[in-house]
């Protein structure tokens, strides 16, 4: 699709041109909400990098996947709630290792005035011996197999 990007915005007729659709189809993703174009002072079309990752996105499912248009809607939206819910769950895990790193830093005793009791990470408790091991056969299968020999005979 695309072969060169620059830091620039590009008018409606060569992004057109450049994926070889028809500026009317450019129009139709707009006004279904799937492009959001940036505007000139003269009001014309000006597509960025990121409109036009977005049009190949769109393009990639209407033409190789067979999507149509509120097929597509709802599928961008999924993948922008994801990529806010991706940095969510960064920021999160980020901000847990800080105040973990902060807490092994910080003295046991200040940790009894915390609100939420921390489990402390290398204290594991080993299992007993007994719990690890095969439960053994119980003794009357002995015997089963006892009276099964006496049958056969």
């Amino acid at each position: 699709m695309a072969k060169t990007r620059s830091k620039a915005a590009y008018m409606i007729s060569a992004v057109a041109e450049q994926y070889e659709i028809h500026p009317q189809t450019l129009r139709l993703y707009e006004r279904e909400g799937l492009l959001a174009p940036s505007r000139s002072e003269g009001n014309t079309r000006l597509y960025t990098d990121e409109d036009l990752e977005r049009l190949e996105v769109i393009l990639k499912l209407t033409r190789e996947l067979g999507v149509n248009l509120a097929g597509v809607e709802i599928i961008l939206n999924m993948r922008e709630k994801m990529a806010a819910m991706q940095q969510q769950i960064e920021e999160f895990v980020s901000t847990l290792n800080q105040e973990l790193a902060t807490r092994a830093r910080t003295p046991v005793a200040d940790q009894k005035r915390s609100l939420i009791p921390v489990i402390q990470m290398n204290s594991v408790v080993p299992r007993p011996a007994e719990a690890t091991q095969r439960p053994r056969e119980p003794k009357d299968s002995h015997r089963e197999s006892k009276r099964s020999r006496e049958r056969r005979a």
